[in-house]
């Protein structure tokens, strides 16, 4: 991770915008130490992590009156579908206008 992709820190985590956006505003929160994923994160990195949710979201709905809800959640292993080996959050908004798409490439089936 660069530090010009960081859009904002809060403690020991970063957000920064996903690659490859399901949804316009798809963001990635990161800790800030290298740890595969969320299970291997401290209670520090979890509540800090909760808390950059939090600040996304009010971010979020002043930007964009168009967002009705959220996609929230992490893939935790290959066969989850995580592709970085790095411990991170996808924070999606998502819109009543577009269609949902998925976030597990490749198993998109359902």
């Amino acid at each position: 991770m660069f530090e010009s992709q960081i859009v904002e820190t809060f403690g020991t985590v970063a957000a920064v915008e996903d690659a490859k956006p399901v949804a316009p505003g798809h963001m990635l929160i990161v800790t800030l130490r290298h740890t595969e994923d969320i299970f291997s994160m401290t209670d520090e990195e979890r509540s800090d992590a909760m808390k950059m949710i939090g600040i996304l979201k009010r971010r979020a709905l002043g930007i964009d009156p168009l967002i009705t809800g959220f996609n929230v959640g992490a893939n935790c292993g290959v066969s989850a579908g995580q592709h970085i080996m790095h411990a991170h959050i996808h924070f999606i908004p998502r819109r009543d206008t577009e269609s949902v798409k998925g976030v597990i490439r490749n198993k998109m089936a359902y």
